[in-house]
């Protein structure tokens, strides 16, 4: 029957990271191959490392097929995941190749590629084995008809709180090392949830709506998308395991292309940082055009989970935020709504209040102590009213964030070198 080879990562997204010359073929891991004994009885190891097309590649047959006794059916894979794929096959192509605003033309629909991006990360998210897995835990569900009718149905779980997130596109243009392919492309990392840690191993992944915890996810070999909570943004000193300011999923959330940070350049450690993230939030298989590209804890300083954020990998630049951020909304008929940054309606506890005065000093200490690690240089920049900001700080300007981090680090914390701020007496 046709529609039971599924890919749960499709094949289309896969080809985007294939070698451009040369065999169109990954270096595809195991990361956990199977033993066997020979007829000798000896145990024996099965092959780890295969070379191999999209075709045969994140697939498993019938992950998708629904069966009800004798009857099968694969419209979820024909219908739905075609569906989803189609379009956020042209929502990826849009952001990978998205410079600036004002890159935007008059006849792209930003509505259309924004939301077609965030519901197939939103599905993709769930599609995989190990998303599956971390869906049932969620719901608790075990039967996989209904796992997968719930699929369809939760398929926008993750919009909201992705869409108030700080966004970052950053680039791998200059690195000899790109972009792997994993069997969970949608990513995420939080530095206080370890993988082997005993939440990982329940839920397989940091809940998304945790202060401390980035979404990332590749768009091609050299551009990664970075999502990252407002609340970690303003203020990295705090808990990173609580709950960000109102974590509600299912809701109307605002978003403004003008403040997607672009323009960062990573450097070949980071590249492998984060590729070493990705192997390691996979559940089984990885991939890349190059077979060194699947070893990326060989190029790094440390496997600390912890210690891989010493430099703010996965930050925006604090330079480029600021406090408020309320959004209004006129209607021809003379109606109007109102939301401030994390989505809460005037009606709602906390709304334009709430935790702003603590972010106000903790964002301050943080743009002085992005500018000692960084720099004047910015490690990306947005829109404001004027157009773009610049890409490097004048000398007073760069001062002014210098002093910031001496007026408002927050108490009990100290600078080290070359380093993030950390809690005294801490790792």
């Amino acid at each position: 029957m046709k529609y039971r080879e599924n890919h749960y990562v499709p094949r289309w997204y896969q080809e985007r990271f294939l070698p451009t010359s040369g065999e169109r073929k990954f270096r595809y891991l195991d990361l956990s191959p199977e033993q066997f004994r020979d007829p000798n009885g000896i145990l024996r190891t099965k092959t780890a490392l295969w070379r191999w097309g999209a075709p045969s590649c994140f697939k498993e047959t019938d992950l998708y097929t629904v069966k009800y006794g004798q009857y099968e059916s694969t419209d979820i894979e024909q219908f739905f995941f075609g569906k989803v794929d189609d379009e956020g096959r042209d929502a990826i192509e849009f952001f990978s190749r998205y410079g600036s605003f004002d890159d935007l033309k008059a006849p792209t629909s930003l509505d259309d590629v924004f939301h077609s991006l965030l519901t197939y990360m939103s599905v993709q998210k769930f599609r995989t084995p190990k998303g599956l897995h971390y869906l049932s835990a969620l719901i608790r569900e075990a039967d996989k008809n209904r796992l997968l009718l719930d699929l369809q149905r939760l398929q926008n779980l993750h919009c909201a709180i992705w869409t108030e997130a700080v966004w970052a596109i950053a680039s791998a243009d200059h690195t000899q090392t790109k972009f792997i392919v994993t069997d969970h492309p949608v990513t995420v990392y939080n530095r206080e949830v370890f993988p082997d840690s005993e939440y990982a191993k329940a839920f397989t992944d940091p809940d998304i709506r945790m202060n401390g915890t980035h979404t990332f996810f590749p768009l091609s070999p050299t551009r990664i998308l970075i999502l990252t909570n407002l609340s970690w943004a303003r203020n990295p000193y705090g808990n990173g395991t609580t709950p960000r300011p109102n974590p509600k999923l299912f809701r109307s959330a605002m978003f403004n292309f003008t403040e997607i940070q672009t323009g960062r350049q990573l450097d070949e450690v980071e590249v492998n940082q984060i590729n070493f993230i990705m192997k390691r939030r996979a559940k089984k298989f990885i991939a890349a055009a190059e077979e060194e590209w699947l070893y990326p804890e060989r190029k790094i300083p440390t496997e600390h989970w912890r210690k891989l954020d010493d430099r703010y990998l996965l930050m925006p630049d604090p330079r480029c935020l600021y406090l408020g951020g309320e959004i209004l909304i006129g209607y021809k008929d003379g109606r109007s709504e109102s939301y401030d940054e994390y989505g809460r309606r005037p009606w709602q506890k906390g709304y334009q209040r709430g935790v702003e005065r603590t972010e106000s000093r903790t964002l301050d200490a943080f743009q002085g102590e992005f500018a000692r690690l960084f720099g004047p240089t910015r490690r990306g920049s947005s829109y404001r009213m004027g157009g773009k900001k610049a890409d490097v700080d004048s000398p007073d300007f760069h001062q002014y964030h210098l002093d910031l981090e001496k007026k408002h680090l927050p108490a009990g914390f100290k600078q080290r070198r070359d380093a993030r701020c950390i809690k005294k007496g801490g790792r």
